[in-house]
């Protein structure tokens, strides 16, 4: 089976009530479709997993973020393939997360986080993420 290696943003800023919240982006293309997700995309060959985020995200939301700690690293069977996600803790250094890419975004409360129908993988980073907000 092919492995596909990705990174994914888990984007955490803190709202008016100062409560952490978290992006999360619904896909606009492909075979998943409408499904939720943290954003990110695909490692390119000579690219750290670093680097890959912060130009996936400024290629996908036209945001510079800085990349902290590895949350996990996801390992996940699709039917078609393996995906090997590797998701960081983000933050914003400039810029205002415009959708280019995807269909929708929202900001989401740790109550929140079960709000939206998330991608497989990417729903089995919510209880750590839940556990570290």
């Amino acid at each position: 089976m092919k492995t596909i290696r990705v990174v994914a943003a888990v984007i955490k800023a803190i709202n008016e009530n100062r409560e952490s919240i978290i992006f999360a982006t619904q896909r606009g293309y492909g075979e998943f479709k409408g499904g939720w997700e943290f954003p990110g995309g695909k490692i390119e060959k000579g690219e750290t997993p670093q680097e890959a985020l912060k130009r996936e995200i400024m290629e996908e939301l036209d945001t510079e973020i800085s990349v902290g700690k590895l949350i996990d690293t996801i390992e996940y069977d699709y039917p078609e393939f393996h995906l090997s996600m590797d998701c960081f803790w983000s933050e914003i250094v400039k810029g205002n997360l415009i959708l280019k890419e995807h269909e929708a975004a929202r900001w989401l409360k740790k109550d929140q986080l079960d709000d939206v129908e998330w991608l497989p993988a990417d729903a089995i980073l919510i209880g750590k993420i839940r556990d570290q907000l």
